[in-house]
């Protein structure tokens, strides 16, 4: 029999201090790779009230104006204004970059494959680092995506829609969103619980910004979908939110792994994205994760798959890829696991370029996350690899 349980994941806005940071150290990674697609880049960012600052280590042939970089995401994101306590024109930006580390490198040039003279042309490059990624899809969304962060990033996205459209003027950048999901037999069956904390101007109170969010971001995103009838509503529970931003609290890229992901319903292997080359398996594998589970469950071959690949760096072939699909696989999940080793090349080569990664795409990915989204199509999203699953699992298409 199946449970009975609530759901929440939350999502956060493009304004939120650890957004900011992610933010601008995808801009970093993307204005880099426009003109050196073979650079190693791992860029992290802090946030606090008047500063930014940018740490990693940068290998490339090029050079990007960093604090240029900087005010250009923040000016693009909403902060204009000194009285935010954080100012795209006014806000102090220190860089310490150094180059990859030579052991690192020496590993990721060339695999251990390569040098023991055992792999083909993919087997060159090596994992950036050890560790283990998760990759997951379940059929609750048509994006097949767990509902909860599926709406919680559309509320997020929403509310910064309204922001930068005028259709509430009031608003300014920071924000959080939250949904509760009601679950009967493992079925998500209805919305329990709404939260949305929005950063305002201080002259507009909380009866304003509540009705106004609720008419405009609320219940244009979730009741089309979703009977609102018996759902619980809160905006700004704490009456104010003015103080926001990094002027609220610091920023630090990486720190919302869960937001990025699946909102905590699917296992995560800790590694952050934003600021990360794609030689960095903790980004590019677990991207290459996804793909493998969406394409497995838009086979109809389970109706949710998590997938975990795990590696050594300096080596190109995976350590280990397991699949568990919670008991609902058409076949056994380590027949699946077999199947999609033959279906997918896991190693770094491989998933770069099955994936096209060596391109600016990563500004995109860094509000409103990575997996699952609409409003652009990711190469790891795309449902192309359909037809070979079921060719190598001998089963006919489902209906």
């Amino acid at each position: 029999m199946g449970r009975n349980f609530l759901f929440t994941s939350e999502s956060v806005t493009e304004g939120h201090p650890d957004k900011i940071a992610d933010q601008i150290s995808d801009a970093i990674l993307d204005r880099i790779l426009t003109e050196d697609p073979v650079a190693r880049v791992a860029a992290e960012t802090v946030v606090t009230t008047g500063m930014a600052l940018v740490v990693g280590e940068i290998s490339t042939k090029t050079y990007v104006d960093i604090p240029h970089i900087v005010r250009e995401t923040i000016r693009s994101i909403g902060y204009t204004r000194a009285k935010m306590g954080f100012d795209a024109d006014t806000v102090s930006v220190l860089t310490s970059i150094d180059e990859q580390s030579a052991d690192i490198a020496m590993g990721v040039n060339q695999a251990l494959e390569t040098r023991e003279g055992s792999g083909d042309a993919r087997a060159l490059i090596g994992a950036g680092d050890q560790g283990m990624v998760f990759g997951f899809a379940c059929n609750e969304t048509p994006e097949l995506m767990p509902v909860a962060i599926s709406l919680a990033h559309r509320l997020s996205y929403r509310l910064a829609e309204v922001r930068k459209s005028g259709i509430v003027p009031f608003l300014w950048p920071d924000g959080k969103t939250q949904v509760t999901v009601r679950y009967e037999n493992d079925k998500p069956v209805g919305i329990d619980t709404i939260l949305v904390s929005t950063q305002h101007r201080s002259s507009v109170d909380v009866k304003t910004v509540s009705e106004a969010v609720i008419e405009e971001v609320v219940r244009p995103v979730v009741a089309p979908h979703w009977d609102l009838s018996g759902t619980r509503i809160l905006v700004n529970p704490t009456g104010r939110f003015v103080i926001g931003g990094p002027h609220g609290d610091s920023g630090l890229t990486g720190r919302k792994i869960i937001v990025d992901t699946y909102g905590g319903y699917a296992r995560h292997g800790g590694g952050a994205f934003s600021g990360k080359d794609p030689t960095k398996v903790d980004r590019s594998a677990s991207y290459a994760a996804r793909w493998v589970a969406k394409n497995l469950v838009a086979a109809h071959l389970a109706d949710k798959a998590e997938i975990q690949i795990a590696y050594a760096i300096g080596v190109a072939e995976p350590l280990s890829v397991m699949v568990d699909t919670f008991g609902t696989g058409r076949l056994p999940d380590h027949v699946l696991a077999e199947i999609l080793r033959q279906v997918f090349d896991l190693r770094p080569l491989g998933i770069i370029e099955d994936l096209d990664l060596r391109r600016p795409i990563y500004l995109q990915t860094a509000a409103y996350g990575h997996f699952g989204r609409t409003d652009v199509l990711f190469p790891w999203e795309e449902v192309n690899r359909v037809d070979a699953l079921l060719a190598h699992a001998e089963v006919k298409p489902r209906n």
